[in-house]
């Protein structure tokens, strides 16, 4: 891997289809930068600042995006393959409609954020903030959704199944039509109190 690239600011730069493997920021700030159809793999950026940058139909396979903040970023048909978002914040981003296959998203904020028909597969999400966010009509399967802030949030026509909805309080969020499986329905109940016998 290149050596780090640390505490430098990107401004107002082309980066279409950029090919980002392997590199290394650390405390970059990157503001009005076009990432449209770029691809990263193994890269890795902690503690970087996004502002304003477009992510749009963005490809980003085992890399690591740690402890960063996205703000008014646009992430139009991104798509994230095994990458570590762990502590990272998104606030007034375009989400719609992201991929997420694999991966540790775990204690990152996506409070109030819109993920109507978002995909998240297989993910790690634990104690995410999804307090306020909109996943209605989105795919959650088979994610670690333990311990995740839920209040307020949408979860109408969303596919739950096979995720662990572990400290999900069923009367804080919107349920209707939330799809989920016979494990999970035993779970719920017992959330609300009633004791389930054979």
């Amino acid at each position: 891997m290149p050596e780090p690239i640390e505490d430098v600011t990107f401004h107002d730069e082309d980066w279409y289809a950029e090919e980002l493997a392997d590199r290394h920021f650390i405390g970059c700030t990157f503001h009005r930068l076009d990432l449209t159809e770029a691809t990263s793999a193994g890269a890795v950026f902690d503690g970087c600042t996004f502002g304003d940058v477009q992510f749009n139909v963005s490809r980003h396979t085992d890399s690591a995006f740690t402890r960063c903040v996205f703000t008014r970023c646009n992430l139009f048909e991104a798509e994230f393959t095994g990458c570590k978002l762990v502590g990272s914040t998104f606030d007034r981003c375009d989400l719609r409609p992201l991929t997420v296959t694999g991966g540790d998203w775990s204690f990152v904020t996506l409070a109030g954020a819109d993920l109507r028909g978002g995909r998240f597969t297989a993910v790690r999400m634990r104690e995410t903030d999804l307090s306020g966010a909109d996943l209605t009509g989105a795919t959650v399967t088979g994610a670690d959704l333990s311990d995740v802030a839920w209040r307020g949030a949408r979860l109408s026509g969303a596919d739950l199944r096979g995720s662990d909805l572990t400290g999900l309080d069923p009367t804080v969020v919107q349920r209707a039509g939330t799809v989920i499986d016979v494990v999970q329905s035993v779970s719920l109940a017992r959330a609300l109190g009633f004791d389930i016998r054979g």
